[in-house]
């Protein structure tokens, strides 16, 4: 919510500095979200008087302006404004000068061939309203302020806080709710509430209320005779700091009371109404035209205004286009009603409008405030448009009746954290507006339907003390009560995390949530939201590699040559959730160089190393692993793989990235990418927390190389595993060393050499002994059609 420190002290009487204030916002819970000023574009501009004005030597619609700024010779500006004429005061540009509302900076210029130095500006280049017609023309005594900047002179020196609103805090969804809390805080006193004078005669209008579920409480009265208009300046600033356009003074009431108050209302054209008002249920199917000019289909659990003629407002959520005031307006009726907060919330999900005064009704208003409400804003129609007010007809009855709560002084320190004296606490909560008896018997205000427990009470005292007071105090440890843990599952995952970055890779977090067109790629996704935020939000993830290619997007558009990311989170499947870790390689692998030549690029080898080094990192046995092809479409043909334990169980998947996936999510290039499922890699639950004990072998290890000639297709990895498998006992290590392919060794065929290492574990080994392994090794080897190289 947006609103001006100048209207914040129209409630509240402080001479607190807007740091103090900004900073006591955010330490009683309405965080400062931004803050800015408005006047600060605004400064660079000056109050100038034009001291001649003739026409252009070669334009008929243009003027020649000598413009006096204060400075020390006066500008000679082109300008082509229709009003612009000699001793006329204006706001003038000088060259330099950022022009907000056509954002461009002024520069000197040749316009027809005359020079020209700066700009008088137009209401809309200032951002000051729509006007474009004319030049700004200021009144003829700030002549005296001729050289002063324009932001000075119009005091536009007004700083407007931006605060976040939480759901519960319905409270402040207007200023004064927040001038309170400020109050309540110390920085400054509440002002009195101004209602202002009303005098009423006559009967009020008929309204009624047939819906009590879903309006309780309907009120009313009209104006006659009145003049609608333009608002006052005062109101127009204040609406605009909210960021609220102004429109015509009767709907600038509305919307000037429901941001102060937090109390929302609506004004009917008489002229355009049939009969008398009634809140009711809306029939199956009846349509309305709403103010944004959109027309919504209703349903019968929706809660309409309508007359003889039919519905004409949503109730508590947007009015009616047919029947809302115009400048022709001379008579309204003023409808200040209570709306249920579930039944006004479900009505904007069905029909997805939202509004400002939905946001308002659904949290809750004050149902107090009806009354006040009605009159407030019946004084401003007064004041501004003239006219007669009626007497306000009350149908139904809204639901005023608050809890009171049993409160002990001492819950504030059991729960809190913070020993606030009784009196302190007493002098806050009714600061806030709760009575309090002097049996500690709580009520609780009728703006406050989030307080039901005092439990919510000590919340209110504590952050209104602040909850920088509160001290850091560790909770203690109950006798027996084993230190927590990480499970094993959890601990495998920090070892791979580790290594991840260990290795270089640059951790992300990503959005769980992606787009259709995203997960097409990866098979579309099972779990979508039927209302999502953004539609770039929808789908729930099938996998990590959309959100971190789109990464590797963003940093090289930022100049970035080489990509290693990687990312540990979920992937949702349409069985359950998986934790997995992606990684994404993208740009140059190594840099040109004057002895590496060009810059040479990832390749699906990269991504497995990777791979197979955070698995073996987080204890998988990345020994006994299979290396399967085509990990999937998304993958590219050929040059990709899959890890696996036994056909069936994948711990992994790599590969070059499909130029077709690439292509879809932006990515611009080549890259490579790797998904390990954690949830798939076994993990041995150690017996207690204590590492074994380091225990090297007594004797000497020995190698022993063998080369076979096997089929071409073989993959050398089998055969690895198949000799390392010959002897489990003493063969602690094999390893690929040599690859040869030729004619000599026939068609089809090809040599892989493997260097095992022997471990003797109680004596040497012996000739036989050697012997006897290298039998075991051939034989092995033969299972797979392979022949011991001659």
């Amino acid at each position: 919510m947006k609103f001006s420190l100048s209207w914040l002290k129209a409630h509240l009487d402080t001479d607190a500095s807007l740091t103090e204030i900004t900073e006591k916002l955010t330490a009683v819970g309405l965080e400062l979200e931004g803050l800015e000023n408005p006047a600060d574009a605004l400064r660079p501009f000056r109050v100038a008087k034009v001291i001649e004005a003739g026409p252009h030597p070669n334009a008929d619609k243009l003027q020649l302006l000598k413009v006096d700024d204060g400075s020390d010779q006066p500008w000679q500006v082109v300008c082509g404004a229709p009003n612009a004429r000699k001793d006329m005061v204006g706001v003038f540009g000088p060259p330099g000068t950022y022009i907000p509302g056509s954002d461009f900076t002024l520069k000197p210029a040749k316009i027809r061939d005359v020079e020209s130095f700066g700009m008088m500006c137009s209401a809309r280049e200032l951002e000051l309203g729509d006007d474009h017609d004319g030049i700004v023309e200021l009144p003829a005594d700030a002549a005296a302020a001729v050289g002063t900047s324009y932001a000075d002179y119009a005091q536009l020196d007004d700083p407007v806080m931006d605060i976040a609103i939480t759901p519960n805090r319905q409270d402040c969804m207007g200023v004064r709710g927040i001038a309170r809390d400020l109050a309540a805080a110390g920085i400054g006193t509440l002002k009195p509430l101004e209602i202002g004078s009303v005098e009423r005669s006559g009967a009020g209008p008929d309204v009624s209320t047939d819906d009590p579920e879903g309006c309780p409480a309907f009120y009313g009265c009209t104006v006659t005779g009145l003049t609608n208009g333009t608002s006052p300046d005062w109101m127009q600033a204040r609406l605009k700091s909210a960021g609220q356009k102004p429109i015509n003074a009767l709907v600038d009431i509305t919307n000037y009371v429901m941001l102060d108050h937090g109390r929302p209302l609506h004004v009917y054209d008489v002229a355009k109404l049939k009969g008398g008002l009634v809140a009711r249920k809306a029939k199956a199917g009846e349509k309305l035209t709403a103010l944004n000019d959109k027309e919504y289909t209703l349903d019968e659990t929706m809660t309409v205004i309508a007359d003889d003629n039919g519905a004409h407002d949503i109730g508590g959520i947007m009015g009616g286009a047919e029947t809302g005031s115009e400048e022709s307006t001379t008579e309204v009726l003023i409808e200040c009603a209570y709306f249920d907060p579930a039944s006004i919330a479900k009505t904007g999900q069905k029909l997805m409008l939202t509004s400002d005064a939905r946001q308002r009704f659904e949290r809750g208003v004050d149902p107090a405030f009806l009354d006040n409400g009605i009159d407030i804003a019946t004084a401003l129609v007064l004041d501004l448009c003239g006219g007669n007010a009626s007497d306000i007809t009350r149908a139904g009855t809204p639901p005023t009746d608050m809890p009171t709560i049993s409160y002990d002084p001492k819950q504030c320190a059991a729960l809190g954290g913070i020993d606030v004296a009784p009196e302190k606490q007493k002098s806050i909560l009714e600061a806030l507006g709760f009575s309090v008896d002097n049996n500690w018997q709580v009520t609780v205000p009728t703006w406050r339907r989030d307080v039901e427990g005092w439990q919510d009470l000590v919340e209110e005292v504590v952050r209104i003390e602040g909850l920088d007071n509160v001290p850091s105090t560790p909770l203690p440890r109950k006798a027996g009560v084993a230190k927590p843990t990480a499970s094993p599952e959890q601990l495998a995952e920090r070892k791979a995390r580790r290594a991840a970055a260990a290795r270089g890779l640059n951790e992300t977090v990503t959005w769980s949530f992606i787009s259709d067109k995203e997960a097409a790629p990866f098979g579309g996704g099972t779990w979508s939201l039927a209302n999502p935020i953004s539609e770039d939000l929808k789908v729930m993830r099938p996998s990590l590699l959309p959100g971190l290619i789109a990464a590797a997007q963003r940093n090289a558009d930022r100049g970035a040559s080489s990509m290693r990311l990687f990312e540990v989170g979920r992937r949702y499947l349409e069985t359950t959730e998986h934790q997995t870790i992606g990684l994404v390689l993208a740009g140059e692998n190594k840099a040109r160089s004057w002895q590496a030549g060009s810059a040479t690029k990832y390749d699906a080898f990269d991504a497995k190393a990777e791979v197979l080094a955070i698995l073996e990192a987080a204890g998988a046995p990345v020994d006994k692993l299979m290396d399967f092809g085509e990990a999937g479409d998304h993958y590219h043909p050929g040059q990709s793989g899959t890890l696996r334990l036994g056909p069936k169980k994948i711990l992994a998947a790599y590969g070059a990235l499909h130029p077709s996936v690439t292509k879809a999510l932006g990515l611009k290039g080549s890259a490579v990418g790797a998904e390990i499922f954690l949830d798939a890699i076994p993990v041995k639950k150690a017996k207690d927390h204590m590492r074994e004990a380091f225990a090297p072998p007594a004797l000497q290890a020995v190698t022993r190389d063998f080369a076979f000639i096997v089929d071409a297709d073989l993959p050398a990895g089998d055969l690895v595993r198949a000799v390392k498998g010959a002897d489990k006992k003493l063969i602690t290590g094999a390893r690929l060393f040599d690859l040869f392919e030729g004619d000599s060794l026939g068609e089809g065929k090809k040599s892989l050499a493997v260097e095992i290492t022997l471990q003797p574990v109680e004596t040497t080994l012996t000739e036989e002994d050697l012997k006897a392994v290298s039998d075991k090794v051939v034989a092995s080897a033969g299972k797979l059609g392979a022949e011991l190289r001659g």
